[in-house]
């Protein structure tokens, strides 16, 4: 079975934090793109260069400030993310002036570059985490009252009202 992404996040960032299925689950926990051709094929389905290295210390560094604003606490390691935007910017050249766009060489420079772009550019109040107990992926809910509750109501939605229908009819 070959590895086919689910872009679910609302912003390529995330997409890249959400290769990491079941995040929340340490007994279920899958990294999408610990495989070289698993990761070519996510980088050419969000459009980026294949190859090259970095990927995972971005999504973790990303992660590690995301997760904790989606859920209303402090981030973590704020310094690390700075410091892998920086790198990225003083690398990139400027590829458009009005409005400010750059550009890097590489797969891993864009993705601290769209870091950049998410935290400044992005309603941060519209950070969700999937309320299954055990995915943890993250999206911005874009929905026009902000109650998205699920990355996809075809796999954690469709599961939770499994789950309640289930214990809905074997509790009578």
């Amino acid at each position: 079975m070959s590895y086919e992404p689910e872009l679910v996040g609302g912003h390529v960032l995330l997409d890249l934090v959400n290769t990491v299925s079941w995040r929340l689950d340490p007994a279920r926990r899958v990294d999408r793109i610990a495989d070289p051709a698993a990761r070519d094929v996510w980088l050419r389905a969000v459009g980026l260069p294949t190859g090259g290295d970095g990927l995972e210390e971005v999504r973790e560094t990303a992660y590690g400030v995301l997760q904790p604003l989606a859920v209303g606490t402090e981030p973590e390691n704020v310094e690390g993310l700075r410091e892998l935007m920086v790198t990225a910017v003083a690398r990139a050249r400027i590829v458009q002036l009005s409005p400010l766009r750059w550009q890097a060489d590489d797969a891993a420079g864009e993705l601290a570059l769209a870091a950049w772009r998410l935290l400044e550019g992005e309603d941060l109040s519209r950070l969700r985490q999937c309320q299954d107990d055990g995915c943890g992926w993250l999206f911005l809910d874009r929905s026009k009252n902000g109650s998205r509750r699920w990355c996809s109501s075809a796999d954690c939605g469709n599961r939770a009202r499994a789950k309640r229908h289930y214990a809905r009819t074997h509790a009578r």
